[in-house]
């Protein structure tokens, strides 16, 4: 056989290799989503003109939840993280045993709220960062208490922090927020409804494959 032709099957191994891997990760990752629980919010933020506090899952209740989980189907979900300048950089890797992975990046600016030191607005920034990677990646979805009877009738919005989160994708992009907000049928991102959350994600997941 010469060079070239073994050169050819070596590239035609590799490339079914990647979409067996591929694959066979989309397919555990199908079946495991359906096991995956609702996280309970048990942070709170409280706002600083008061209001209403927005409440979150911690990171290591969700990190708790889903570990057994992503071993069973055979994922594992690992971290890196630096910084540039004011920001830190968060990236989510889920990775599957035969090889494939896939990555979501959050780019978020170092929390100094509530008179934290500089180590802790690095933690928190870093544990937000961990928080909505993991949930872009495996599509998480958490659950705080019912609302008051006084706000049953309301359509409730996004978090402050699901706002940032947004926010951050779109600065990472490079993209266009009134775009985001007119697709969506509102003036800014505070005015996104919760229920929408994950379609302004998943929009900005599109835009950022085709681009």
């Amino acid at each position: 056989m010469s060079a070239a032709k073994l050169d050819r099957l070596i590239q035609l191994q590799e490339r079914t290799a990647t979409q067996d891997a591929k694959k066979a990760f989309l397919k555990a990752l199908s079946s495991m989503q359906a096991k995956l629980p609702v996280i309970p919010e048990r942070g709170s933020i409280t706002h600083p003109k008061g209001g209403k506090s927005t409440s979150y899952a911690l990171w290591e209740d969700i990190n708790e939840a889903i570990k057994p989980i992503l071993s069973k189907y055979g994922f594992t979900l690992t971290f890196r993280t630096h910084q540039e300048k004011s920001q830190i950089i968060v990236t989510g890797i889920l990775s599957h045993k035969l090889g494939h992975s896939e990555e979501s990046v959050m780019r978020l600016p170092v929390d100094t709220s509530g008179s934290k030191n500089p180590v802790q607005a690095v933690g928190s920034s870093t544990s937000y960062g961990k928080r909505y990677s993991a949930a872009a990646l495996l599509n998480l979805t958490s659950r705080g208490d019912d609302d008051d009877g006084d706000d049953a009738t309301k359509t409730p919005c996004i978090s402050e922090e699901q706002k940032h989160q947004l926010q951050a994708r779109l600065d990472e992009m490079q993209a266009d927020e009134s775009r985001l907000c007119r697709f969506l049928k509102v003036t800014r991102l505070d005015d996104i409804a919760l229920r929408d959350f994950d379609r302004a994600l998943q929009v900005l997941d599109a835009k950022e494959r085709a681009s």
